[in-house]
């Protein structure tokens, strides 16, 4: 487990460290539980790829044949 300082207002760890308090807990881990809960709901990644299903986007505009230059279409599309 790594150490880390961590400034918050008086208040509020005052508010932190009497709750621990009535929990018969301390207050660094209810620190420690609200980080894992930030990390869970806000920084990882609650699907992959491999879990959604292929959506049909329809078929293609128009034909493609042999001479056509996708690239160039696709970085100067006129088609309006």
């Amino acid at each position: 487990m790594k150490t880390i300082t961590v400034n918050v207002s008086e208040p509020v760890y005052e508010e932190f460290r009497a709750y621990a308090e009535k929990k018969d807990r301390k207050a660094s881990e209810l620190i420690r539980e609200a980080m894992e809960m930030y990390r869970q709901m806000h920084m990882q990644r609650r699907t992959t790829l491999r879990d959604r299903r292929p959506t049909s986007v329809g078929g293609p505009i128009q034909a493609i044949s042999g001479g056509d230059d996708l690239l160039e279409e696709m970085l100067d599309d006129t088609r309006n």
